[in-house]
């Protein structure tokens, strides 16, 4: 029997009850980020989604867990929770910056385990995984990845002006930094869903190029949207973000090809 969301306790979180039985859509928060980023997409998509947002260690109320500095054991833990997850509905994964890596790396560890192929992913404010850029934020001085968070306008990023909320959060920020910049993903390996990547066309962290490069990822259609805005677009196209989601997955449109569409 499958388990519900419930049961996963520390690490799933639903916020808004689905009463249909349509696909289910788990969420990974970006680096630094917690499940409540999703809270405003879940309100957008209830009840024709059933919207879980991942709860990584190291933050909110599992702060006093310690956080994960590499991303393959974070996608290692991530499915061993949620793998049967899709038993009884379709699931898809959404993530936005390193969740989007996560969601690729979960994906091709459900390929590997024989579970059903995700109905698609969603790649939000991320390039493409064999596209490396030599970053080292982790390992520079506290003031300096803060002044990377507050260029990205990341959601926490007014808080920290606080140094109580700082000291908090900072520890999961360069955790997930680290994970994120020292993960090199392994060649030739390819999903078999649809991909859509989300995008701002002002996303200094993403090109246009490197977006499109997710079609090397797997051997479904590929398709590249383009939104007005930065790293974070989504918080101020959120209603335009749901629209698409629902679109594709509760009309399950399909992309034939990479397209830029602003």
């Amino acid at each position: 029997m499958p388990r519900t969301p419930e049961q996963f306790g520390t690490w799933v979180r639903r916020f808004r009850p689905a009463t249909e039985n349509g696909v289910r859509l788990v969420c990974l928060p970006h680096a630094g980020g917690s499940a409540s980023f999703y809270y405003a997409l879940s309100k957008a998509l209830t009840p024709s989604v059933d919207v879980l947002a991942v709860q990584y260690p190291g933050r909110q109320d599992r702060r006093h867990e310690p956080n994960i500095d590499s991303l393959p054991e974070l996608a290692d833990r991530i499915f061993e929770v949620t793998r049967h997850l899709d038993d009884d509905r379709p699931l898809a994964l959404f993530g936005h910056s390193m969740g989007a890596v996560l969601a690729y790396e979960v994906a091709l560890r459900m390929r590997d385990a024989g579970l059903p192929t995700p109905v698609r992913l969603f790649a939000s404010g991320r390039r493409a995984p064999s596209r490396d850029r030599d970053e080292r934020l982790h390992l520079g001085s506290d003031a300096e990845l803060l002044a990377e968070v507050r260029r990205l306008g990341g959601p926490h990023a007014a808080l920290l002006a606080e140094p109580d909320v700082r000291d908090m959060i900072m520890p999961a920020i360069r955790s997930d930094y680290r994970a994120v910049e020292n993960y090199r993903c392994a060649s030739g390996q390819r999903l078999r869903c649809p991909v859509t990547v989300l995008t701002g066309d002002s996303d200094p962290r993403v090109s246009i190029d490197e977006a499109t490069a997710w079609e090397e990822h797997t051997t479904g259609p590929t398709e590249v949207e383009v939104f007005p805005g930065g790293h974070f677009f989504l918080l101020d196209q959120n209603a335009r973000l749901a629209g698409l989601l629902a679109d594709r997955l509760v009309r399950r449109t399909v992309g034939t090809r990479p397209e830029a569409r602003v």
